[in-house]
């Protein structure tokens, strides 16, 4: 039991003192025939031992090229093989990844490249909406002049770029070994921009030991082995797939298996079926729209047994309903953000019911945490304050950003992560809402949480999500956006009959609508501040 709110993880498992291309090879070495990556929509599978030889094609290729340590590679481009191929080469020669966000817009990309200077690009050719090719043609040289390669993944041929299949060439053994003698586990190998609610995205720059340890530990608390597959339908530029995803593969020896571009209910649960998959990752929003498919039933989930949900606070009723219909009986909830590698807090598979579905579990291993007080000063068990963590899975900082790296990591090596946390005396910590979520109204302090964990409580109601908007007279006034669960009518004024009498009367609701869909990240995270100014427009304040 510990006596205030500061916990640190176990230790007894040491930390992986290596770089991530001696894991890859060390994977190929010792589960070679074994099945290692299945992208579905594409038709490939490759073992171990084949993706470490595609790789060290890839590899050698961008060396030809004159791609080195430290230099930048960008990848922009959905979840294909083609991905993690370029995220496991890149490490082999110290090359830096830049994860880009498949729903940047020219703007976005220009700011990205340029922050980070980029020097080679990896795109899709197209995906969704968005002409990759197009958009970096009206960008054009002026705006990007660090770039001078641009690869183009897809059989098509497009002046100015490089297609995927030359990139590839002989394996040079002896090069890639003396390459291999230079680079060091503590080398900064991937940058990963924030999508921050203001302001530009920060790259939170990352390590070989960073990503690759928190991966390794991931999969050891869901307990996955060369015998599993993980079905993995949440983006690879995100770090919940690139590292919980690939990397707890790469280090466990579990399949990788993608079931599309880009996350839909139906491929995951075919994905699931066709390669009897045993872990299954998502955000809450991913599993609320699995667990409302009217054809649930009609899926072989049989084989599920465990997996991680994060990225954003869960419902403890998706929680339940993930167990009982996906047999997912070992899921259990990480916690931490991109700056964190991610995960710093994680249940386990065996924790008590309640500490599962109603806490983010306990503190990583070889990781601090602990919850402070506006002064800094950490504060008594079971005090709400702000959550702050340290180890090895901090970021090295943001990338070219001194000044708003020592805003986030303090002197003591502390992250500090803007959300509200409280920690119990068994180390349990419950993650209740954002710093900048609260909402002040007439000075009483409201967490949106406690309220969307109240209106679960509805039978009508599949997900929900409260925030604050401007208002005359109280300063700000609650409103809450729902979505009703399939074939189900429901209207606003049901909603705020429901919380009358039963929570406190300026929590309940004064603005409610009821919406097929929040506004939402790539990453399936609720955008607040977008409905917000949604709602503010709508009802003419702010």
């Amino acid at each position: 039991m510990i006596e205030t709110s500061h916990a640190a993880g176990p230790t007894e498992t040491p930390l992986l003192e290596i770089t991530i291309g001696e894991a890859l090879q060390a994977a190929a070495r010792q589960w070679g025939p074994n099945p290692a990556l299945v992208s579905r929509h594409q038709g490939l599978r490759y073992t171990w031992a084949e993706l470490d030889a595609e790789v060290d094609r890839v590899a050698c290729g961008l060396l030809d090229r004159g791609v080195g340590k430290g230099d930048r590679v960008g990848i922009w481009a959905p979840n294909c093989a083609e991905w993690t191929v370029i995220q496991f080469a890149t490490a082999k020669i110290g090359a830096i990844l830049v994860n880009i966000n498949p729903a940047y817009r020219t703007s976005e990309v220009d700011y990205a490249l340029n922050k980070v200077g980029c020097s080679v690009l990896v795109i899709a050719s197209a995906f969704k909406s968005s002409d990759y090719i197009a958009m970096l043609r009206e960008l054009g040289p002026e705006r990007l002049p660090q770039l001078r390669l641009m690869v183009a993944l897809g059989e098509g041929e497009h002046e100015g770029f490089l297609p995927w299949a030359a990139l590839r060439a002989p394996v040079d053994r002896a090069r890639l070994d003396a390459v291999a003698a230079t680079l060091d586990r503590n080398d900064a190998i991937n940058i990963q921009f924030t999508s921050g609610t203001t302001g530009f995205p920060k790259g939170a720059t990352l390590t070989h030991r960073n990503i690759l340890n928190n991966g390794y530990f991931a999969g050891r608390l869901i307990g996955v082995g060369p015998d599993d597959a993980i079905c993995i339908p949440v983006p690879l530029y995100h770090c919940f797939g690139m590292v919980l995803g690939n990397l707890a593969s790469l280090t466990s020896g579990a399949a990788m298996v993608y079931p599309g571009e880009a996350y839909d209910p139906g491929l995951a649960l075919e994905a699931v079926q066709a390669e009897r998959c045993t872990a299954l990752y998502g955000v809450p929003t991913m599993f609320i729209t699995i667990l409302n498919r009217p054809d649930l039933a009609d899926y072989d989930v049989s084989t599920l047994r465990t997996g991680i949900m994060a990225g954003a606070t869960c419902p403890v009723a998706t929680m339940q309903a993930v167990i009982d219909k996906l047999n997912m009986r070992e899921v259990t909830i990480g916690y931490g953000m991109t700056e964190t590698s991610p995960l710093t807090t994680q249940t386990a598979t065996d924790d008590p019911l309640a500490e599962r579905v109603g806490t983010v579990g306990r503190v990583h291993p070889h990781a601090e945490a602990k919850v402070i007080g506006p002064d800094g000063a950490t504060l008594p068990i079971g005090e709400q304050g702000e959550y702050c963590s340290r180890g090895y899975a901090v970021m090295l900082g943001y990338w070219n950003d001194p000044d708003k790296t020592a805003e986030a990591i303090d002197a003591e090596g502390w992250m500090h992560s803007g959300d509200l946390a409280t920690i119990d005396a068994a180390g349990y910590v419950r993650i209740t809402g954002r710093i900048k979520d609260m909402i002040i109204r007439g000075g009483e302090n409201i967490y949106p949480r406690e309220i969307e964990e109240y209106l679960l409580t509805h039978p009508a109601v599949a997900d929900a999500q409260v925030f604050g908007v401007a208002d005359e007279k109280y300063g700000e006034e609650v409103c809450a956006w729902v979505i009703a669960k399939p074939g189900v009518v429901l209207s606003g004024e049901e909603i705020i009959a429901h919380c009358k009498g039963r929570i406190a009367h300026y929590k309940v609701p004064r603005y409610v609508r009821v919406v097929e869909a929040f506004a939402m990240t790539v990453t399936g995270k609720a955008q607040k501040f977008e409905m917000r100014k949604v709602m503010e427009v709508e009802l003419g304040v702010g």
